[in-house]
């Protein structure tokens, strides 16, 4: 059986001696018809050579590919749905190094990701010390705004100086000394001695060639999770329903989704109505009549709660996300779902008129918020002409 070898990080550079490089990505199908996914095993070693957390390559071919993502930091489990081959996942690998890890200035992949106080995302360069931005039209850059990288300077010795917690996002902090670009490129070094040696004539031979099993892939030796903030996100019973959705949804039925919210004890949040409704739907919302399908779900979620109102702006803002942020393609086709929603009776005329006419960034941001509002006109012009014709 092939081992994986090692390919260098920059594509365009050819030299067998290129100090940067990272172990060929590996892939296999698994599963069938609507059930078929693409598992990446040594997404983490790929990963931590580029020195980004799996996170982010995995759901960067969930962006380009228009597919939905399974992140399991705990379980090393990282899928993108679909049948993907292996060639393509790894010419988008080249494309994410490209626009989220090569310094644009020197081209070096020594560098780390920094949000700034006004929520941009640089490149912080150890090699030449440019700050360069990154490109924040890619959906990727909503996710890493929603996760960002857990940055912890070490000093020359090793010795921990300061943890940066998250949301504490300061751009001078960039402006990094030569000492932390020492430890950076040594530790770079020694991560890249810890790869499986090759032949130098296995590299110029290999290239992206390598053995899809997984048997093949080395043990993991740890991974980074960038979903952790105050608290562990991996035991909030939020994000357990989201990877639950993931692994789930095409043998989901609305009885086993509410077993699931049952189990979790989540059944009567409110922030559960959002969730389900960003998590559970797809870009087939329409098309293959998801809403249909999961409306009895949904009643139960809206209908017989109290503080009705309340679920009814979650249910609003999981739609925000769900076609803001998951999939800007559904944005024509907002005034079809909140149809739906409305002839359903899972959505009053005054919750939606009281919505389309108020921007609001508890959900998105405000551009966003503004679009899907603006995409919804027509359906809130509707209810207005209707309310007149009955008076």
């Amino acid at each position: 059986m092939a081992s994986a070898g090692v390919v260098n990080i920059r594509r365009d550079v050819d030299d067998v001696f290129y100090r940067y490089r990272m172990p060929v990505m590996l892939t296999k199908v698994e599963g069938r018809g609507n059930g078929i996914k693409t598992v990446i095993p040594n997404m983490t070693d790929v990963a931590k050579a580029l020195s980004r957390p799996p996170q982010y390559t995995t759901k960067f071919f969930g962006c380009e590919l228009g597919a939905q993502t399974i992140l399991d930091d705990k379980a090393d489990r990282w899928i993108v749905n679909g049948e993907h081959s292996a060639d393509r996942l790894r010419e988008l690998l080249y494309v994410f190094i490209e626009k989220f890890v090569l310094c644009a200035a020197c081209k070096n992949p020594e560098t780390e990701l920094i949000i700034t106080k006004n929520e941009n995302i640089i490149r912080d360069c150890k090699a030449c010390g440019q700050q360069t931005n990154v490109d924040m039209r890619h959906k990727l850059t909503t996710f890493i705004l929603k996760n960002p990288p857990k940055k912890k300077s070490k000093s020359r010795k090793g010795t921990d100086t300061s943890t940066k917690e998250k949301g504490e996002e300061d751009q001078s902090d960039g402006a990094q000394s030569a000492e932390d670009g020492d430890a950076l490129a040594a530790r770079i070094k020694s991560e890249a001695a810890e790869l499986a040696p090759v032949e130098s004539s296995a590299i110029a031979n290999d290239g992206w060639s390598a053995d899809a099993e997984v048997a093949a892939v080395t043990k993991r030796t740890g991974s980074l999770n960038v979903n952790d903030s105050d608290e562990e996100k991996g035991d909030d019973p939020m994000d357990q329903l989201r990877l639950w959705i993931e692994i789930n949804r095409d043998n989901a039925t609305s009885q086993s989704v509410e077993e699931k919210l049952v189990e979790l004890g989540i059944k009567d949040k409110h922030r559960t109505v959002q969730v389900v409704m960003e998590s559970l739907f797809t870009s087939k919302i329409i098309t293959a009549k998801e809403l249909k399908k999961f409306q009895p779900l949904l009643a139960s979620l809206v209908s017989p709660i109290e503080e009705k109102e309340k679920h009814q702006k979650a249910l609003l803002g999981g739609v925000e996300r769900l076609v803001g942020l998951t999939y800007p393609e559904l944005t024509d086709k907002v005034p079809l779902i909140l149809m739906e929603l409305y002839q359903a009776d899972l959505l009053t005329e005054e919750a939606a008129k009281q919505w389309g006419t108020h921007v609001s960034k508890k959900y998105v941001d405000r551009d966003t918020s503004k679009r899907v509002r603006k995409a919804a006109e027509p359906f809130i012009k509707w209810l207005d002409e209707a309310e007149s014709d009955e008076e």
